[in-house]
């Protein structure tokens, strides 16, 4: 019974000890694990407020980027389209300027004609003219007896 009587004493030996882990097992979870628990978790809901925040950040950029990026390409159709405008109103002055300078050309072309003409005409009636002149005097060179007049 000696084994016996030493495993009691034993037991009853280890009976402080383990009260006093027990206590301190009591005293580490409500001394360190609890509040250590908690602040992990209140730093995890940081982070991930935070993580949820720079989420919602990075998405309204995003948007503002598509929404500025649409407003400059219609910026740039618009300033595309005045540009259309204004080089189609430029070759309308411009076609108009040519037809009004192809008119006063044919006007003047045409004035210049009739001049011409004009100039051919009284041309050819003073060479009529001066032919028939000299039609005259040829006639009265060669045929002076005949027609009566003396040389």
């Amino acid at each position: 019974m000696d084994i016996l009587q030493q495993l009691g004493e034993l037991l009853i030996s280890a009976i402080p000890t383990a009260l006093l882990f027990i206590v301190l097992v009591i005293a580490y979870e409500l001394l360190i694990q609890k509040p250590l628990t908690a602040v992990l978790a209140r730093r995890r809901a940081l982070t991930e407020g935070a993580m949820e925040d720079a989420r919602k950040a990075i998405a309204e950029a995003e948007a503002k980027a598509q929404d500025y990026a649409d407003r400059l390409r219609l910026a740039r159709a618009e300033a595309y389209k005045a540009r259309e405008n204004r080089l189609k109103q430029w070759n309308a002055e411009r076609d108009s300027a040519l037809e009004t300078a192809r008119q006063a050309a044919g006007e003047k072309a045409r004035r210049a004609k009739a001049e011409l003409e004009a100039e051919a005409a009284a041309a050819r009636a003073a060479l009529e003219a001066a032919a028939a002149d000299l039609a005259g005097q040829a006639v009265r060179a060669v045929l002076p007896a005949a027609a009566g007049g003396s040389r």
